[in-house]
């Protein structure tokens, strides 16, 4: 164990203190909260009298002891408040342990406390909390960065380090609690959606994450195995094939937000770890689809932001209104120069090589094309656009184009150059789905680690007859990056995948 710093064994001396005097620093019994420091701030009125038997606790966060009276700052859920401490109310009788010892000695800035009395402006204008009773809920062990404030509250010396705030969560939520309404607008994302789906008459519903094939895109999974069965298994890549049984077994729609896993590499906007919504929805195609996630989109970011227009990095996006639609080979004719349709796949690999685009010798057509794609044109859709009609040999689950069978009815939704939403309409043709999967095997046999597997009891399931559906998958924690203007994943996810942590070392007290 790494050994305690100076403030932690000061700290651990305070905590065996409080025991002696009989205060036990981590009471079992209930607190009766019966406020929050934002509901003082927005409803208190010295000229109604209220708020004058107010319950609050929180973490203390700042202490000026002025003699036989002090201020201090207490933080809860909702914001901070000043809190008025005076030794003779805290401590009526003989006896001012709780404040000449207690308050001004064993208590420390991050310690939990609980705070019984009335609401009042001092004379300088500040609303304040006149402690009548104060009680120790939680002793505080260890030191808080220090997060320096001007007299207005702005903040100039905030802590940034994402190895602290990602891998300390906890105390990034407390020293930078602004940080907590970038979750408060992911939990309102994820409801306008239920809320969206279920007026739609869609069914929320539960899927397997443990798969004996990981189906419903092309990645990497994670390999488990399972002692009782002695099988391999697989943490889910994707839920669809799954939901795509159930549109067979009858049900028009059905929606589903998983954890899914993926073994592939870590960046801004990749963790092995996410989270992705899938909906499916029967006798509607693609272009359905996209006019349903236009409206979708519009209302999460007037619930969200009060407006369809979101700063994200440098750009103004605007959720509202009719998205561009740009076929793929289109959007590379405009963007890279060239005409791919129609090309081998010899030409495309000679194509990426005269466009200097890097490329794998297990990368079959789909591939290559999305290799120049990605390369010349992603960057380029800054605002919401469809990328549509993808080559089928990038979309093995997806139906042929109903005018050129060389396409598929797919497509992908791009903003600020990243993939949020892919959706298509989806291949109900058993005969197709295997031929389909079988290429996948062969480019699997190539090397190609992210090709799926055959399903054989989905491609049975088609058998039976699915109805024509469309589906979309979307990712939530992109979508909360949008949404909340954030430029990487990590700012998204409580608790972001990394690398383990290094042994701590402290110096030596002294």
């Amino acid at each position: 164990m790494a050994e305690l710093s100076e403030q932690e064994l000061i700290r651990r001396e305070s905590l065996s203190k409080l025991r002696e005097l009989g205060i036990e620093p981590y009471p079992a019994a209930e607190y009766p909260v019966n406020a929050s420091t934002a509901e003082i701030a927005a409803e208190y009125d010295p000229e109604k009298g209220n708020f004058q038997e107010v319950c609050i606790a929180g973490r203390l966060m700042s202490r000026r002891i002025m003699g036989a009276a002090s201020f201090g700052e207490l933080q809860d859920e909702s914001g901070r408040i000043q809190i008025y401490v005076k030794r003779d109310e805290i401590c009526p009788e003989e006896d001012k342990t709780m404040y000449n010892t207690v308050w001004k000695r064993l208590l420390d800035i991050g310690d939990i406390i609980g705070i019984k009395g009335f609401a009042f402006i001092t004379q300088t204008g500040q609303l304040s909390v006149h402690a009548k009773e104060l009680t120790v809920l939680s002793k505080s062990l260890r030191v808080l960065p220090i997060v320096k404030a001007d007299a207005d509250g702005q903040v100039h010396d905030a802590v940034t380090d994402p190895e602290l705030r990602y891998r300390q969560r906890y105390v990034d939520l407390i020293i930078n609690p602004q940080v907590k309404e970038t979750f408060v607008k992911r939990a309102q994302i994820i409801a306008t959606m239920r809320e969206y789906f279920n007026q739609a008459g869609c069914l929320e519903v539960e899927t397997p994450i443990l798969q004996g094939i990981p189906g419903g895109a092309t990645a990497r999974p994670f390999i488990t195995h399972h002692n009782a069965l002695d099988i391999p298994l697989y943490l889910r890549i994707a839920n669809e094939l799954y939901l795509k049984r159930l549109i067979v077994g009858g049900y028009n729609g059905v929606y589903e937000f998983a954890k899914d896993f993926r073994n592939e590499g870590m960046d801004k906007t990749h963790n092995p770890e996410f989270t992705c919504m899938e909906i499916y929805v029967a006798y509607k195609d693609y272009n359905w689809m996209m006019k349903f996630v236009e409206k979708m989109l519009a209302k999460i970011s007037l619930k969200v932001n009060g407006t369809t227009v979101v700063k994200i990095g440098e750009n103004e996006v605007d959720f509202g209104g009719e998205y561009r639609r740009l076929p793929i080979l289109d959007a590379i004719k405009e963007y890279a120069g060239v005409d791919v349709k129609g090309m081998t796949e010899d030409e495309l690999r000679a194509t990426c090589r005269q466009l200097n685009v890097e490329i794998e010798p297990s990368m079959g057509k789909g591939k290559l094309i999305d290799a120049i794609f990605g390369e010349y044109c992603e960057k380029h859709l800054i605002q919401p656009t469809f990328v549509t009609d993808y080559p089928v040999e990038m979309s093995p689950l997806t139906k042929r184009h109903r005018t050129d069978p060389t396409l598929t009815e797919r497509f992908e939704l791009f903003v600020c150059g990243k993939e949020l939403a892919n959706a298509y309409s989806e291949l109900n043709d058993p005969i197709d789905q295997l031929e389909r999967f079988e290429e996948q095997a062969a480019l699997k046999s190539k090397g190609d680690d992210e090709a799926m597997f055959i399903d054989y009891d989905f491609v049975r399931a088609l058998e039976y007859g699915m109805p024509p559906t469309s589906g979309l998958g979307m990712g939530i924690d992109r979508l909360t990056m949008f949404m909340t203007g954030q430029t990487t994943i990590q700012d998204v996810l409580f608790f972001p995948q990394m690398r383990p942590e290094k042994p701590l070392k402290k110096e030596k007290s002294e």
